[in-house]
């Protein structure tokens, strides 16, 4: 009887938290549509997202925030393309290729690199690699690519790890049929192991893109901070995240309202990114 009570507390406590989870998403759907859809209506939804000008101290204001739209979508495309291919291919080898002495090494470091403050990675930006793209671009160095190396190195852990995870899962069964068929270690790992872990890859993927395209405080720092449409990949950008951090602080009325819809925009993109992911992951699964 003890042991069928206990079962049912924890039964309850367990859909407890599973609806405070729920219900956290759903309040936050509400305060942010709630706040940011009106004013999209008022403004105009086609004027708000394919407005090329933001000036909301002028008279009268502009709120059109396309070039931040580009701005997160480039710097994202670019982290992506620098960091995932980087993280997956040293989960590989970090999962099948690592001696134990190194992997007693990089493994902690790679954990330690989840858990540096996004600020810390700002800072070391402007330090390191900002001087180099002032070297070799021109300009103050803060610019687009300058955005993506450091969001292609801020996204390394996320993607190192799950992916490492997912590559463990594999049944060691798949390693030794293919071994006992006569193919090489390199074979195997890449054109067995891979393969049967790229649910879990993909999985890492998604949360990487998650973090690159949310990621605030370090662009703040080394991206130049410009809501003009970047012209090229040593432009000054503005992201969506950056946007609303700059000036919150000081918005009201419409100014704020605007922001809030900025904050509509980034979570509706977040929303079609994991979609979209989750499609490719389901139709990966089914083949």
């Amino acid at each position: 009887m003890k042991a069928k009570r206990l079962e049912g507390v924890m039964q309850g406590v367990f859909l407890f938290s599973a609806l405070i989870s729920v219900l956290s998403i759903i309040l936050i759907i509400i305060f942010m549509f709630a706040g940011g859809v009106p004013f999209m209506m008022e403004y105009g939804i086609v004027d708000f997202l394919f407005g090329d000008r933001w000036s909301p101290s002028n008279t009268p204001s502009s709120f059109g925030i396309l070039p931040m739209i580009l701005g997160s979508i480039f710097v994202t495309i670019g982290a992506v393309v620098i960091g995932v291919p980087i993280g997956i291919l040293t989960a590989v080898f970090m999962a099948e290729f690592c001696p134990p002495k190194l992997y007693k090494i990089l493994k902690p470091a790679t954990n330690l690199m989840a858990a540096i403050p996004s600020i810390v990675y700002g800072f070391f930006a402007l330090q390191l690699i900002v001087p180099i793209m002032r070297n070799f671009s021109g300009g103050t160095g803060m610019n687009m690519l300058t955005a993506m190396i450091l969001l292609g190195i801020m996204i390394l852990p996320t993607v190192i790890g799950l992916s490492e995870s997912s590559l463990r899962s594999v049944p060691r069964s798949y390693y030794t049929g293919s071994m006992a068929l006569g193919a090489t270690h390199e074979r195997t790992v890449m054109k067995v192991i891979m393969p049967a872990a790229k649910s879990g890859i993909i999985s890492s993927v998604i949360l990487g893109v998650g973090r690159a395209i949310g990621e605030t405080m370090a662009v703040v720092l080394i991206a130049g901070n410009q809501p003009i449409i970047p012209q090229s990949i040593t432009s000054g950008v503005r992201t969506l995240t950056t946007n609303i951090v700059l000036e919150m602080a000081y918005a009201a009325g419409e100014h704020r309202e605007a922001l809030i819809a900025t904050g509509v925009v980034l979570f509706v993109f977040i929303l079609m990114i994991n979609g979209l992911f989750m499609m490719i992951k389901r139709k990966e699964s089914k083949a």
